[in-house]
């Protein structure tokens, strides 16, 4: 038998469609880091249910206060140790101003009274103080990302950067103060000054930026023997244009994920300070020292603890969500996942 060549026709071959993959490169290509981390950030039904809950709260915060008659530190004995009441849920099971199956407004003779969380033993209305005590926990929250930001990355950076003796250095004067408890500084801070915010914020200043150094530093070692670091050398560039310049661009995403992170365990610091009696001073009100006071009468009137905890837990659960999408959403590693 004889080979026969194989003969073709125009209909045996038809053009492969690429353009859906020609069209998915071209937009990969086209889009930018920081719209990348958006898409990627906005997908994380977690991180926007956390940011959502901190703006909600943070609004709280603002105008909470206002929509009440009362100050935070109005005291108003005949009002004293009152549940919550809302006009209008007179007649349900909660808001209705029952606690203990007694209703303390009908005693009292108080038909057009409402307050909302209730009030505490002094007879101060407890949603001007929850969310009072709100303000004081985002301001820690501001102070730790300010203070990372300008004291542990400022700190790390050098240390990488200049490395040997001057890195040796700072990273013993680091191993020095991380061996103190933090505790112990505040404690010695209030013998020395009064209780209130200026303490905490000091004591936030002395230890709380190591950990953001540490990863600044970890960073800058692993970016500055890079082409584009020597590249800028040759150049011409100073020190600190290489560091904040060209390095520190390459690090904000973990920055910022670092910083994220740090807030909750600012706002728990301040909560525990407050609890054990080295916070806010009273009459201020902070999350902590309301959950401090509302724990002496927990048996009793539980609805006095229940708020600032809810908003804590809300907030520290909404900050560590918010984290977790940013870490997903910068970390270009975490594509691939």
């Amino acid at each position: 038998m004889g080979n026969k060549t194989p003969t073709f026709d125009r209909s045996d071959f038809e053009l492969a469609d690429n353009s859906e993959r020609v069209q998915i490169d071209h937009n990969y290509i086209s889009q930018s880091y920081w719209k990348d981390a958006f898409i990627r950030f906005k997908s994380n039904k977690g991180a926007v249910v956390g940011l959502i809950m901190i703006l909600i709260i943070s609004l709280f915060a603002i105008v909470g206060p206002m929509m009440s008659d009362h100050t935070y530190k109005s005291v108003n004995i005949r009002h004293k140790s009152l549940a919550p009441r809302i006009e209008g849920f007179e007649n349900s099971f909660i808001f209705n101003g029952v606690a203990n199956r007694i209703n303390s407004y009908e005693q009292k003779g108080l038909d057009d009274v409402y307050y909302i969380f209730g009030t505490d033993t002094l007879g101060r209305d407890l949603w001007t103080r929850t969310w009072m005590g709100t303000r004081i926990s985002l301001y820690i929250a501001t102070i730790a990302v300010a203070i990372d930001m300008l004291i542990g990355m400022i700190y790390g950076l050098v240390s990488g950067y200049y490395g040997h003796s001057i890195d040796n250095a700072m990273q013993r004067f680091i191993e020095i103060l991380s061996g103190i408890p933090n505790l112990v500084i505040v404690t010695l801070l209030i013998v020395i000054l009064k209780p209130g915010l200026v303490t905490i914020t000091i004591a936030l200043m002395i230890t709380g930026w190591i950990g953001m150094s540490r990863v600044a530093r970890a960073q800058m070692l692993k970016l500055k023997e890079q082409e584009f670091v020597l590249a800028s050398k040759t150049l011409g560039a100073g020190n600190f244009a290489i560091i904040f310049k060209d390095i520190l661009p390459n690090i904000f995403g973990q920055i910022i994920i670092m910083s994220m992170f740090s807030i909750p365990t600012a706002i728990f610091t301040e909560a525990f300070l407050a609890f054990i009696g080295l916070g806010i001073p009273q009459p201020m009100a902070s999350l902590g020292s309301l959950i401090s006071e509302g724990f002496k009468s927990m048996t009793i009137y539980p609805y006095m603890i229940a708020a600032p905890v809810v908003v804590l837990a809300l907030l520290m659960l909404s900050f560590n969500l918010l984290a977790d999408g940013l870490r997903d959403a910068l970390d270009p590693k975490m594509k691939e996942m």
